[in-house]
């Protein structure tokens, strides 16, 4: 029997996640899928966040029907099993015939014809289960259950349970996929392809794909529109004006080019600390040449001093604010893997600081819920920095309402995002984004 094309994909991305030799969305925008049809390409790419958002509750279904229910199974049968199970207990429109014998196949094909009857014996059990559980309908405590219950516990105990449920209910969809458009004379061109866009929740100029495919279209391929988170995009936005700017940890490189594009005058210093990210970044930033310089430098170990007027240090994170879009996190993350981000975080902040003139501005960002990377750092440089103070943002938010970069909806979303502090925690869904944290700090002069 013949594997289809998007399940072999899918099962070749998910066991590269498993083994750890790769992320789901960087897996999926590679050539293999990208030379797969569109209706293809969809279905591998549900196929793959699907079983990872689902993960933790396929394998507590899966586990009861093996005959050693914790028996340790080889990474190709388990993605087998988590694959069939996946299609059977949330997709209506596939015969649970097709999500069974392709993972019977998908088995053999992997090396593991000795397991493919216990495939085959398990999902054919679940299927029997199952019936007619197919999952649409909104489901609280299955979306808390698809979350480690360390993740879920500390948000219940800093959010309350109405947001804890948002942003794991948010961690179960399909993120939007938003766009940033170079100019409207794009957004009329790729309409004409049959693309259909929407208006952004938060920024006049993003938009939304409805529908449509819109990476085949030549305004795409040409960089002119480009895919970017709307929290994303606003992150960038909130940085503002400078005429010498400093994008301490910068690839892939989005919000660097919307400092430039801001900013069309001021000198742009683009930071990266690995080589191949540099690479990439510096081919996309490459028509900026003139305005952006790309350097290959760790931000932890900057030694730039009063040199520029508006910093940005949207640092490295956990991601947690990302689990829609990244979901594998939610299970490589460790509750102590927060102190050493931390560690991190504080120090790129600092040196951050050190590099903005008296005067300026750094505004500090991560896409991560917890404390340990938001307030905490700010907090921690403050107490050894008396040259910082904070600048609240409702200001910022207000003058970026009059300019109209905000829609009014956004402005009243992001006003009540404010924490007392008057930093910006914007939780993952509230927006329909990814999950983001802002502060803006100003050095004294």
């Amino acid at each position: 029997m013949a594997v289809s094309p998007a399940r072999k994909s899918a099962f070749d991305i998910l066991l590269s996640v498993e083994r750890g030799h790769g992320h789901s969305d960087d897996l999926l925008r590679g050539w293999a899928v990208s030379a797969l049809s569109m209706q293809d390409r969809n279905l591998a790419t549900a196929l793959v966040l699907g079983v990872l958002r689902w993960q933790l509750t396929l394998d507590d279904r899966l586990r009861p029907l093996l005959k050693r229910p914790n028996a340790k199974l080889d990474a190709e049968v388990l993605i087998a099993l988590r694959l069939g199970a996946f299609q059977l207990l949330h997709f209506d429109r596939i015969p649970a015939s097709a999500a069974i014998d392709e993972s019977v196949e998908l088995t053999k094909l992997s090396g593991h014809r000795f397991a493919s009857a216990m495939v085959n014996a398990v999902l054919r059990r679940l299927a029997g289960q199952a019936g007619e559980e197919v999952i649409p309908r909104p489901d609280a405590s299955r979306d808390l259950r698809a979350h480690p219950a360390w993740m879920r516990e500390r948000w219940l105990s800093f959010f309350g349970a109405h947001t804890t449920c948002g942003i794991c209910a948010h961690g179960q969809l399909q993120p939007t996929l938003a766009m940033r458009m170079q100019s409207p004379e794009v957004e009329e061109e790729v309409a004409r392809t049959g693309v259909r866009l929407s208006s952004g929740s938060l920024l006049t100029g993003a938009r939304i794909v409805d529908s449509g495919d819109i990476t085949a279209t030549v305004a795409f391929r040409e960089g002119r529109m480009r895919i970017q988170d709307e929290g994303s995009q606003l992150v960038a936005e909130i940085a503002g004006q400078g005429s010498q700017i400093l994008d301490c940890c910068a690839a892939p490189g989005g919000k660097t080019l919307i400092l430039s594009e801001r900013n069309p005058q001021a000198r742009v210093f683009a930071l990266e600390a690995n080589p191949q990210r540099l690479e990439a970044l510096s081919t996309r930033l490459a028509p900026l040449a003139n305005r952006v310089q790309c350097r290959l430098t760790d931000a932890r170990y900057l030694h730039d001093e009063a040199a520029y007027d508006l910093v940005l240090a949207d640092v490295p994170c956990s991601g947690t604010g990302t689990l829609g879009r990244n979901p594998e996190i939610r299970y490589r993350l460790q509750l102590s893997d927060l102190a050493r981000q931390a560690e991190r975080q504080a120090a790129i902040l600092e040196n951050a600081l050190h590099a903005a003139q008296p005067g300026g501005r750094v505004v500090y960002s991560t896409c991560s819920l917890e404390p340990e990377e938001n307030e905490h750092v700010v907090a921690a440089i403050l107490k050894c920095h008396p040259v910082a103070r904070v600048i609240p943002l409702a200001a910022r938010l207000e003058a970026m309402r009059q300019e109209r970069i905000l829609t009014d909806a956004g402005f009243n979303i992001l006003e009540a995002s404010l924490t007392p502090e008057g930093y910006l925690r914007l939780f993952p869904g509230a927006a329909g984004t990814d999950g983001f944290f802002v502060a803006m700090l100003e050095k004294s002069s």
